[in-house]
């Protein structure tokens, strides 16, 4: 997953990330259209939603709570990130802070820390029970297994081994549902027992560590020289 610099970026918006057009009130309407086509098409560009929140910090009267929130979505699924924190410095802070965007930044910021700080289930019953949150994410595409896919990748990295009704609630899923991600879409085995072995990679494989210390004959000396120095 790359946010930063994705490969579907065309052309044009690069020009406006490099060049002078990054400080142009006009490049708004174009990069709010390419943040629509990241919502609809499932991949996210940070750099260029950056630039977007800069140019509604230079220009507040151009600024669109929805277009905000979306921006700030789509870096939620970048986690485990600096882009939602990076987003929402660039932010009127007297914005962030009133009516409903206010309310709307402090349900994602909430989001966000939960998925951070590995709270999937607190986050999934979130997402779930909360009529705002269902709006939040409405407009973005294939969020849900986004994120799935994320925590996916993260507890592969830190288990050879799972429980499948732990699992459940990290994925916020039903059994049959968490068995089918399992298999069709992270590629692990589900045994009998219900535990999801998962392959072996550079980051769930156990470490031979071997600590040596190098000590001679010079630094003995060196130590009983000092003591018997401090004695006399």
């Amino acid at each position: 997953m790359n946010g930063e610099d994705p490969p579907e970026r065309p052309e044009y918006i690069l020009n406006i990330i490099n060049g002078l057009e990054r400080y142009n009130p006009e490049a708004v309407g174009t990069l709010e259209a390419y943040l629509t086509e990241q919502c609809e098409q499932n991949f996210c560009d940070s750099n260029a939603n950056r630039t977007l929140l800069k140019l509604y910090q230079l220009n507040p009267d151009r600024l669109k709570d929805e277009v905000v929130t979306n921006v700030l979505v789509k870096a939620i699924t970048q986690f485990p990130s600096a882009q939602f924190a990076l987003g929402l410095h660039l932010i009127n802070p007297s914005a962030a802070a009133q009516g409903e965007l206010g309310e709307a930044i402090a349900k994602l910021r909430t989001l966000n820390s939960q998925l951070e700080g590995a709270q999937y289930a607190r986050f999934w019953n979130a997402v779930d029970g909360d009529d705002l949150v269902a709006d939040l994410i409405a407009d973005i595409s294939g969020f849900e297994d986004t994120i799935r896919e994320r925590i996916a990748v993260l507890v592969s990295q830190a288990f050879r081994e799972v429980n499948l009704a732990q699992l459940e609630s990290w994925l916020g899923l039903s059994t049959d549902a968490t068995v089918k991600f399992v298999t069709e879409v992270a590629g692990w085995k589900v045994g009998e027992s219900g535990t999801v072995s998962i392959p072996s990679n550079p980051d769930n494989e156990a470490m031979k560590t071997e600590i040596r210390e190098d000590v001679n004959v010079e630094m003995f000396s060196r130590v009983i020289r000092r003591t018997w120095e401090e004695v006399v």
